[in-house]
């Protein structure tokens, strides 16, 4: 499984200006990131996994506490339909814990989406690191740099977590 350790190897091969945060109390989900950290929800980003039959077809980037749906995400990708992953299915195809997935070392195959209002940001943001204890901080661009995502203009459409979360 892809961790903190690995994260920060390639940000340090990569002259990649970031922090790995050791987290107060461990967290099971990215979207207990604001209450751990004391910061915003627009600071804290999320990774979600969508997926159609077959595989996991894109990883959406979001703010904390957020899920964009379905219908938008399978649009930007020009698929048919897409539902968020499952748990098994997330850690077979991106090598994180499913609900602690980061936006950097996924698969080339799978396409990234970053909603507009994350990648007009240049504040510094936190992001999962694959365990519970850990978090990433870096600038968005550098983020976005690293992380081919494509801006996608979502905001409005996003919905809270327990809505349509993926059973477990």
């Amino acid at each position: 499984m892809k961790d903190a350790l690995s994260l920060h190897r390639l940000l340090l091969e990569l002259q990649t200006v970031h922090e790995i945060v050791r987290l107060p109390n461990a967290i099971t989900s990215a979207d207990e990131l604001p209450k751990v950290l004391g910061l915003p929800r627009s600071r804290c980003l999320c990774t979600r996994v969508y997926a159609d039959d077959t595989r996991c077809r894109a990883a959406v980037i979001v703010t904390a506490g957020t899920w964009p749906p379905e219908t938008l995400v399978a649009e930007a990708i020009d698929v048919e339909t897409v539902v968020p992953a499952h748990a098994a299915l997330v850690n077979e195809a991106t090598e994180y814990a499913a609900d602690l997935v980061s936006p950097l070392m996924l698969p080339e195959d799978l396409t990234m989406l970053v909603d507009q209002s994350v990648a007009d940001g240049d504040d510094v943001v936190y992001t999962a690191t694959g365990e519970p204890n850990t978090a990433l901080g870096i600038r968005t661009p550098d983020l976005l740099e690293l992380c081919p995502a494509k801006p996608v203009p979502i905001v409005r459409a996003l919905r809270q977590v327990p809505r349509n979360r993926p059973e477990q």
